[in-house]
């Protein structure tokens, strides 16, 4: 076992070995040791990749992210002079792993339309959206969390957005305000994290256990019932998460295509090498094929 691995859950290892065998992935466990590239996309509001790509050639060496365009990448001790830049003060670039910036493309969100972020905070989607559309159009950017609501709010002044509205309340009750109103809607719920964890600070892995897993369920399925049901017929949805476990990805999607005979899922069209498909079966439970449809993005560092 490699030294990261020991320094992780052991439940969570054999956990994350099971689903990595079910997905044909082999877990590259260093990567919850070693410090990973510090990521950024070019905010498209405010700027264009080839100016920003100058505006910081005379500090930075950058390497464009595979799969994304208008994303970068600088090495990790690069991190804290890149946010003491005149292009981070100015909302010019956005920090963002390159995982988050996948459901925004995946949503395809275009000018004029109505779209729902249900679980917004702290912004970096909603933003990376409100650029994809132009500032055209319009969001409702939803979230419960009473200080990552006002982060999503400052996130959005500071990026230059202003085709979102923001509401501080519960996404679980949209639905009923807003029946099958949005053209799109990206859930991105709520979950234990695992994406998160690494081993140089223990407390990302603080609180872990499979009863948390489990606990996570109910919230995630209230979300999606309320973002399916605010969704237009012949309308796109995004669910996503930032953790690993099957409980709170794919057997989530398949309780709703189950709940809803209307849904169809569609293959998620982003090319990053750490991708893999999504898994169709669990421990004793076969999954619905059409889960293949799903990508899951698995740590590389």
């Amino acid at each position: 076992m490699s030294d990261s691995a020991a320094s992780l859950p052991p439940a969570f290892v054999e956990r994350l070995t099971e689903i990595g065998a079910r997905a044909g992935v082999e877990i590259d466990w260093s990567a919850f040791g070693r410090e990973r590239a510090t990521a950024f996309r070019c905010n498209s509001l405010k700027t264009d990749p080839a100016s920003l790509r100058e505006e910081l050639s005379a500090g930075f060496a950058l390497r464009p992210v595979p799969g994304i365009d208008g994303a970068f990448a600088v090495r990790p001790e690069q991190r804290r002079a890149l946010t003491e830049t005149r292009a981070h003060a100015g909302g010019r670039l956005f920090i963002q792993n390159p995982s988050s910036m996948v459901p925004p493309l995946a949503l395809d969100p275009q000018p004029g339309e109505e779209v729902l972020d249900l679980a917004a905070a702290p912004g970096g989607k909603t933003s990376h959206i409100a650029a994809l559309m132009g500032n055209s159009g319009r969001i409702a950017a939803v979230d419960s969390a009473r200080p990552r609501f006002f982060r999503l709010r400052r996130t959005l002044e500071q990026l230059g957005v202003t085709n979102a509205d923001t509401y501080l309340r519960d996404g679980a009750g949209v639905w009923r305000v807003r029946p099958e109103h949005f053209d799109r809607v990206l859930l991105d719920a709520p979950c234990t994290g695992e994406g998160r964890f690494t081993t140089s600070d223990p407390g990302s892995l603080a609180g872990w256990s499979e009863r948390k897993t489990a606990r996570m369920v109910p919230r995630q399925r209230r979300l999606l019932y309320s973002a399916v049901r605010a969704l237009k017929p012949g309308g796109l949805l995004v669910y996503c998460t930032c953790t690993f476990a099957p409980e709170e990805n794919e057997l989530i999607v398949e309780w709703a295509l189950r709940r809803f005979g209307c849904l169809r899922l569609e293959a998620v069209q982003v090319d990053l090498a750490s991708a893999s498909a999504g898994i169709t079966g669990w421990r004793n439970r076969e999954l619905d094929p059409g889960l293949k449809r799903a990508l899951r993005i698995w740590p590389d560092g």
